[in-house]
């Protein structure tokens, strides 16, 4: 014993667990040439939801998601559970003190004691102890408590991304509710217009201006607007739907022209900014857990030393339990090394190695995917201005010739089909304005998401 005795304290300053280091980012220094506006500027943080969405109406329906939806509070939930298993965790580095106060009573029969008669006995004890206190001379269980805290910081983490992700969807789903208003906006305005045209061009052919071709062509381009506009009633129904179901709550009717101004976003270089979303500390609080649990693996191989001590009093009777001399205690040491288990140790480190890996994968996954997801929405920023210029400019330019058409076709000059197709023209070219409008909005949502916005 008194050989082992150097062993034992020297490895009991040695640490099991493998030194945490960050993995480096694979992913570029910096973002792709031309896709941030000409606005990457290190340290320019995306500020809170509050100040970042202009409109007050989304504010409004932001703010009753973040009280309301349910998902959100199972992940707050989770958050809980995983504070309460690092307590746990935490608590098995201290010993637990136990009060016990205990009755035997046994009754001998009399042929197996020396008087012949049957003999009751009775014992009672009260003891305050330690039972099985683990010295942790290798650090085995300081790495379960290193493994539940980082768990606890992944699931606080991960409700921050999962905050961030309902904002921005709350965002997009109200894009999608405005854009679904007015383009069935506009395609009830064309119902009526080209209702109007029908019932004209009929009571022109009645009297024989016009042509049954020409009617058919009116009831044609009636009836597809009819049917435009039925088509996107049941969209706008589903996009309200769903962002009820974000809202948790009734989301109310939206305003008639909500405010879609896009925020200017300064951008950080990617390992400043990316490093700093709370999916990526998620992942990287996670690889810190699995890096701890290989410090326990590898300290199964070692000897585990636990205490149970009590001390108390113990009488024959219960009126004597406190008497003088009824003193008592007990220390049973437990010194337990393992031979032979068959591989099972080595195992549980070569499993507790893999999960590393598989997490130090996952934490690079997740920071290439988020590079990814910023470097697209930057781009989309850019180009969505571009093609918005475009349309709208492409809108009015529709609404000239439509307006001209009408004129040559009042005066006799242009046929009605030219009229049709001018009008089916303008209102293409109002539906795409209304889209990619949304869509530009959708990108100044993702970014707040992309970006880790404060929150």
């Amino acid at each position: 014993m008194n050989k082992l005795l150097p062993l034992v304290v020297l490895l009991a300053g040695c640490s099991f667990i493998p030194p945490y280091e960050r993995p480096a980012a694979p992913i570029p220094e910096q973002w792709p040439a031309k896709v941030s506006s000409g606005e990457t500027a290190p340290g320019a943080p995306v500020g809170d939801w509050n100040a970042y969405f202009a409109d007050p109406q989304l504010r409004k329906l932001i703010a009753a998601a973040l009280e309301h939806n349910r998902d959100l509070r199972i992940a707050v939930a989770r958050v809980d559970e995983a504070r309460a298993l690092a307590g746990i965790a935490r608590a098995d580095r201290f010993p637990a003190l136990d009060v016990a106060l205990q009755q035997q009573a046994a009754k001998v029969p009399g042929d197996l004691n020396t008087s012949g008669q049957s003999v009751i006995s009775r014992r009672y004890d009260a003891n305050l102890g330690v039972a099985a206190f683990e010295l942790d001379f290798w650090g085995r269980v300081a790495s379960l408590e290193t493994a539940a805290r980082a768990n606890f910081f992944a699931s606080e983490f991960a409700q921050r991304a999962f905050r961030l992700a309902l904002i921005g969807d709350v965002a997009s789903a109200f894009y999608s509710l405005v854009e679904l208003d007015a383009r069935y906006a506009l395609a009830e305005a064309t119902t009526r217009t080209r209702g109007d045209s029908r019932q004209l061009i009929e009571q022109r052919r009645d009297v024989g201006l016009a042509t049954d071709l020409d009617f058919l062509a009116a009831d044609g381009a009636y009836q597809s607007a009819r049917a435009e506009a039925a088509n996107l009633g049941r969209q706008r129904a589903a996009a309200e739907n769903a962002l009820r179901l974000l809202v948790g709550d009734d989301p109310g009717a939206v305003s008639p022209e909500p405010s879609f101004e896009i925020p200017a976003i300064a951008v950080g270089l990617p390992s400043d900014v990316l490093l700093n979303r709370p999916d990526v500390l998620a992942a990287e609080q996670r690889l810190i857990a699995t890096n701890a649990n290989i410090g326990a693996a590898r300290a199964a191989f070692l000897p585990k030393i636990a205490l149970t001590a009590t001390a108390g009093t113990a009488s024959r009777a219960l009126s004597g339990l406190f008497g003088g001399g009824s003193g008592a205690w007990s220390f049973v040491p437990l010194l337990r090394w393992p031979l032979f288990d068959a591989g099972r140790s080595e195992a549980s480190v070569d499993l507790a190695e893999v999960r590393k890996n598989i997490a130090v994968a996952e934490y690079e996954k997740t920071i290439q995917q988020a590079f990814r997801e910023v470097a697209d929405l930057l781009a989309a920023r850019e180009h969505y201005t571009a093609q918005l210029q475009a349309l709208e400019a492409a809108e009015h330019a529709q609404s000239e010739r439509l307006k001209r058409v009408g004129q040559r076709h009042l005066g006799g000059v242009a046929s009605y089909l030219e009229l049709l197709d001018a009008q089916r023209e303008q209102f293409a070219a109002q539906q795409a304005v209304v889209a990619t409008r949304r869509a530009q909005a959708n990108t100044s949502a993702g970014l707040f998401k992309a970006l880790g916005g404060a929150i």
